[in-house]
């Protein structure tokens, strides 16, 4: 989406104020031994305060309020009263919702208390490479520039990227162009960021794995090499300066 007037920016930081609230709610909520299905629906309360729906349930059916994958779970993890978590694990939350015909997309990772398995410096890796990542783009940077950004980053740091898993266009829909806004150099990619469209940025960090495969539910993602992964991303428009950060208030800074 390209913002055109004042009413559709209004409207975009509508939905993302809800998103970002919802997603710093649930952070701060998760507990031990709570399911990851009572977690969804605390989400899910919050967001129908705000008027909103689930985007993944809207666009593609998803059985759930927000998507949360714990540990191995790369991403879209489907919320279940079987999963409890415990102290220690690397969560992600993605919480993307529609208001109002407009629609935001946020996630993070975080471990849950204590540490004891030092997922602390992988989450700590892809929290600073969106911030590099985002303070990077503006007006006519190529978006393969940004994804070689991320990747030589990640590289620094001793982790890899995920190269099937992408940032993408977003406003009038969860998924618009343009489609692919990759961790790595596509050389073939010479699309630019333009003023006034709307991403979501997503960092894929992982340990191990390069690619992410779907389980047998047809939902969940894991490495295809094992190992743990980091995520977090914010819905932005594109300026010819710093980027308007529409989902700031959702903790993924903190």
């Amino acid at each position: 989406m390209s913002i055109s007037k004042t009413s559709e920016l209004i409207g975009l930081q509508k939905a993302g104020e809800a998103v970002a609230k919802t997603l710093k709610a649930m952070r701060e909520h998760a507990r031990p031994g709570m399911s990851t299905r009572q977690l969804d629906l605390f989400g899910g309360k919050m967001l129908s305060g705000f008027g909103a729906r689930s985007a993944p349930a809207l666009a593609y059916g998803f059985p759930g309020w927000t998507c949360i994958s714990v540990n191995r779970e790369f991403c879209h993890g489907i919320p279940s009263e079987r999963t409890i978590l415990q102290e220690g694990d690397l969560i992600n939350i993605d919480v993307s919702a529609e208001l109002d015909g407009f629609w935001a997309d946020n996630g993070c990772s975080f471990v849950l208390d204590a540490d004891p398995y030092r997922h602390s410096r992988l989450v700590d890796a892809s929290r600073q490479i969106l911030a590099l990542a985002i303070g990077h783009i503006r007006d006519g940077v190529r978006i393969s520039e940004v994804g070689h950004l991320m990747e030589t980053e990640a590289k620094k740091r001793g982790f890899k990227v995920i190269r099937n898993l992408m940032g993408h266009g977003i406003g009038r829909s969860l998924h618009e162009e343009p489609h692919e806004i990759a961790n790595f150099r596509d050389r073939f990619n010479r699309t630019r960021f333009r003023k006034n469209s709307v991403v979501a940025i997503e960092t894929f960090i992982s340990t191990d794995s390069r690619y992410a495969t779907t389980l047998p539910d047809g939902w969940t993602m894991v490495g295809d090499r094992g190992g743990f992964m980091a995520q977090h991303e914010h819905t932005i428009v594109v300026t010819d300066g710093p980027p308007l950060i529409l989902t700031s208030g959702n903790g993924v800074w903190d």
